[in-house]
């Protein structure tokens, strides 16, 4: 470890973080600013979860990425202003549509209106619809460690908890309505009220205008629109729940938030639920505006769609501190969330965890590992890239991890699944990657008469090499072979002067031997694969198109 990269008193990192210029600590300072204008014995983080669909890889972004500003935050105030994450379900919203990715798709439609909680979960696992999403959120959160507290929309309301904001609410109707309407087209403004009430006949949130409304007694008035009848409910005990831009606004005063970030596409609601919120009193909490993740098409990913990839579908191919990796890079920036962004996370965040062990302190606070382990990165455990043991499975279509160990355990003695438990995560979820992308994209293609000359000569050279040779030497080998025609480049010099070799002898090799576009360095992968082995694969692609 460099002696500047020891252990700081918190003072010492405070001093540093206060200028470090990752973006966790930029929103930290902002809270730090708030605080300063605003004391307060506890700071809230909010993240929040629309459970109409499945849960998504953006719900757990929204919670990981707060949970970095979270852990910034204290560093910056020496952990002695408490915090807490709240992880809120909107689950009284009314549901709208039939999600395309649910089974039992009639026993949900037969709901539609009601709060999710009172959904039937078509999963038959849970009490509701709501519930069932909530748990899969909670599930996941609770696997990857997150410290948070989890609060549901329908227990607020209905416990009470929300009562006295709601009250507020309906005290300062007419400076929500005065924030909301010039924002409406003219046909939603005839009829927009903040509050739904909840059909005591049908169960369903209605959206209707509110004839009367009596501030003392805390109750509105409206005319059910399929019987005609007036009827007056009280705004609270979860006999009405909110319009959503006042709800959110509403719960930033109830529970006192101090931070939340949301989507670029909420830009608008941001500001319009922050005006209602000084409308009742209450400061909108901080936060920043994320870009969108994008399916392979291009799309904005969507709960209801369910396109893009699930939490469940990425832990299945690579490790959450991989998916905190990319939810920590360029925040504000559109990123693809499809399954050929995965291998490359998964070897980033190794070449970041090993960095970090080199770096001094400053450095340290502006890694990526710094932010995902909370300022404690483990140590590193696996001696082998992801794409390298993806190119192992795919020359040896490896069906067991038992085949893929039995290359590492030579090349590295003493390296066992049981010494090595991360590496043997990887391995899993190398089979699981190939299996699923990387074999159904196999194409071998033939080589030329030219080509299928330099596979032999190539094949006649590694045969002369030793069965230990090293990395370097078969890579060496690899080149020298390359440097002839017809894939010598006059262009590209190497290291010592000599001409270079064309892209045109790499893609050779991994088009005609691996059946893939892209590859290993060729020497790191021979040498952990085997000389005899690698020559048996050139025998083999030979073979095939002799």
């Amino acid at each position: 470890m460099p002696e500047s990269a020891a252990p700081l008193d918190p003072a010492a990192l405070r001093a540093l973080a206060e200028n470090a210029s990752a973006w966790p600590f930029e929103e930290a300072r902002k809270i730090v600013a708030r605080l300063k204008k605003k004391p307060k014995d506890e700071v809230i983080f909010e993240t929040g979860y629309g459970p109409s669909g499945l849960p998504h890889i953006g719900t757990f972004g929204e919670v990981a990425r707060t949970t970095m500003v979270r852990h910034a935050f204290r560093v910056l105030t020496e952990d002695k202003i408490a915090t807490r994450l709240i992880a809120f379900s909107d689950d009284m919203d009314g549901l709208r549509k039939v999600p395309d990715n649910i089974p039992n798709k009639e026993l949900v439609a037969a709901h539609l209106g009601k709060p999710l909680t009172r959904v039937p979960d078509p999963f038959g696992t849970h009490d509701s619809f709501g519930a069932h999403n909530n748990a899969r959120l909670r599930a996941f959160l609770d696997a990857f460690g997150f410290d948070y507290e989890f609060l549901s929309s329908t227990e607020c309301y209905t416990s009470g908890r929300f009562d006295a904001a709601l009250r507020k609410v309906l005290a300062r109707f007419d400076a929500v309505m005065a924030v909301m309407l010039p924002s409406l087209r003219e046909e939603r403004a005839a009829s927009y009220s903040p509050f739904l009430p909840v059909c005591p006949r049908t169960g369903v949130v209605l959206q209707v205008p509110i004839v009367a409304r009596d501030v003392d007694a805390g109750t509105v008035s409206y005319d059910d629109p399929d019987t005609g009848e007036r009827v007056t409910v009280p705004v609270t005990g979860g006999a009405c729940k909110l319009q959503w831009k006042p709800d959110w606004a509403m719960r930033w005063v109830a529970l006192g938030v101090d931070y939340e970030m949301a989507g670029k596409d909420l830009i608008d609601s941001v500001k319009l639920s922050g005006e209602i919120c000084r409308a009742l009193g209450g400061t909108p909490p901080e936060g920043f505006n994320y870009e969108l993740f994008l399916d392979d098409k291009g799309q904005k990913i969507s709960k209801s769609k369910g396109n893009g990839l699930t939490i469940d579908e990425w832990l299945r191919y690579a490790s959450p501190e991989s998916l905190s990796l990319f939810m920590y890079r360029e925040p504000k920036a559109a990123k693809r969330l499809y399954f050929d962004v995965i291998p490359r996370h998964v070897d980033e965040y190794a070449q970041y965890l090993d960095g970090y062990q080199r770096q001094d302190m400053k450095q340290r606070l502006a890694n990526p590992v710094w932010h995902i382990h909370a300022g404690r990165p483990p140590a590193v455990e696996v001696p082998i890239s992801f794409s390298m043991l993806l190119n192992l499975v795919s020359a040896s279509n490896a069906e067991n991890a038992e085949t893929l160990w039995g290359f590492i355990g030579r090349y590295w003695p003493g390296v066992t699944p049981q010494s090595h438990p991360k590496l043997d995560q990887q391995v899993q979820y190398a089979i699981h990657y190939f299996r699923d992308f990387v074999l159904p994209a196999k194409r071998f293609r033939e080589p030329t008469d030219a080509e299928r000359a330099a596979l032999l000569d190539l094949r006649d050279a590694l045969s002369q090499l030793a069965a230990d040779a090293s990395a370097e030497a078969i890579q060496e080998v690899v080149y020298e072979v390359g440097r002839r025609e017809p894939f010598l480049d006059q262009k590209k010099k190497g290291k010592d002067g000599q001409p270079g070799v064309s892209l045109d002898w790499f893609n050779l090799l991994y088009q005609v031997l691996l059946g893939q576009e892209k590859g290993p360095r060729f020497g790191s992968f021979a040498a952990i694969y085997g000389l005899k082995n690698t020559i048996d694969m050139i025998d083999g692609a030979l073979a095939r198109s002799a």
